[in-house]
């Protein structure tokens, strides 16, 4: 199924979702039809400055949403998308696919185009934040992408990881014991500890000035991510990525580690590693079936890169 939505004055896509996709409304839940999957999206604004939505469903087709957003003339809006960061309330599918944790930043003016595949479960959730917010909010702090995020007139785009404490507090927003009456103060709370949480991931990052980046760039980066993420058994070969990608190999070192924080190389192995554990975890595989699968032939290799990742041993991160 193919959705295309456009935002005309930065208030956002739920409602406009939900008449695409036939969802009947619930209060501030949108439930998702039967014949698509089951789940709902919820949402809260706080003014112009700020708002979330959360998506908890499961589908069972193929949904293309096109998004095209009109913003107004000054309005800029920063788009922090943090995907697979709780778990689902819904009962475990057979074969269905969870989204790779992480948190994609963008300005909101970027057009997009998102797939969301069949027999996958969504946990995610969209903050949109002004920059004149952010500013007064996280404008102390002083690092080249925080300043580029802030304030830069280049198009950008980031991505970092899904830390425990985002974990922590997206699960207490999913779960939130608090009275109806303090609902929307509760939320507003908890998405702004998530953006502080997302920036404090950021200060991490080496102190390297960012530079701007063509959309074209922008999709070569992420068709060489999907590689990497398609191929786990073989370690990159960054010379013929960057062919493949129209680049230089330096630039494709730069802009690469500029938008994700890690290498080609390092980022590979990271994947690779978060894929080894939920292989033993969810698959229930055994330490060997797991590093064979993933390319490894010294299994006291795999078993040392594991635990300078995970922190524990893949035999007893297993037995947990």
């Amino acid at each position: 199924m193919k959705i295309e939505v456009t935002d005309k004055n930065g208030s956002g896509i739920l409602h406009k979702l939900a008449d695409a996709m036939g969802a009947s409304i619930r209060g501030r839940f949108v439930d998702i039809p039967e014949k698509l999957g089951e789940g709902y999206m919820t949402g809260f604004t706080w003014g112009n400055e700020l708002r979330m939505m959360i998506r908890n469903y499961y589908l069972k087709e193929e949904i293309v949403l096109e998004r095209k957003n009109e913003i107004p003339e000054g309005q800029e809006n920063v788009i922090f998308f943090l995907s697979g960061i709780f778990d689902t309330s819904l009962q475990q599918k057979e074969k269905t696919s969870p989204e790779q944790p992480n948190v994609f930043i963008c300005m909101q003016s970027v057009s997009s185009v998102v797939a969301m595949p069949q027999n996958t479960f969504f946990k995610s959730i969209t903050i949109s934040a002004s920059r004149e917010y952010l500013q007064q909010q996280f404008g102390a702090l002083h690092h080249p992408v925080i300043s580029s995020i802030l304030t830069s007139k280049d198009t950008f785009v980031y991505e970092t990881g899904i830390s425990p404490a985002m974990v922590t507090t997206a699960s207490e927003m999913i779960h939130q014991l608090v009275p109806e009456s303090l609902e929307n103060h509760y939320n507003k709370l908890k998405c702004e500890e998530l953006l502080c949480h997302i920036f404090a991931l950021l200060l991490q990052r080496d102190e390297t000035p960012a530079s701007g980046i063509h959309i074209k760039d922008i999709k070569s980066l992420y068709a060489i991510k999907y590689h990497l993420q398609s191929n786990l058994d073989k370690a990159p070969d960054i010379a013929s990525l960057a062919k493949e990608a129209g680049m230089s190999e330096p630039k494709l070192r730069k802009l690469f580690k500029q938008t994700f924080g890690k290498g080609v190389f390092e980022y590979y192995q990271f994947m690779r590693m978060q894929e080894a554990a939920r292989l033993l975890k969810e698959n229930h595989l055994s330490v060997s079936e797991v590093g064979y699968e993933l390319g490894f032939t010294n299994l006291s290799h795999f078993s040392r890169v594991f635990e300078q990742h995970i922190g524990l041993k893949p035999k007893k991160y297993s037995s947990l």
